[in-house]
């Protein structure tokens, strides 16, 4: 046999080697995600989104009103979000 050539059952065995350590378990990508979204808050400070209520009703004619509402995020929410996402990749690694 020649160097660098494989049996295909080794190279079966690695890949599922590959396949088995390299898959996303759940608190690594719980872990993503709060990284995502504390640094969406680092970099925006909050979120708005539209509220329509009802104004005014008369028998069938309705005056609605639509507002806009801001939610802002505290700093050190979305600096603890980043943080536990981090502790999650490093500490949640499956065995």
């Amino acid at each position: 046999m020649c160097a660098g050539t494989q049996t295909p059952s080794s190279g079966a065995a690695k890949l599922n080697h590959f396949i088995e350590s390299d898959t996303m378990n759940p608190i690594k990508l719980v872990g993503i995600v709060l990284i995502a979204a504390g640094a969406l808050g680092l970099v925006y400070g909050g979120f708005s989104y539209p509220s329509e209520t009802t104004a005014l009703k008369l028998g069938t004619v309705e005056l609605k009103v639509q507002e806009t509402k801001t939610v802002n995020v505290p700093l050190i929410l979305s600096a603890a979000g980043i943080a536990v996402g981090v502790a999650m990749l490093v500490f949640g690694r499956s065995k």
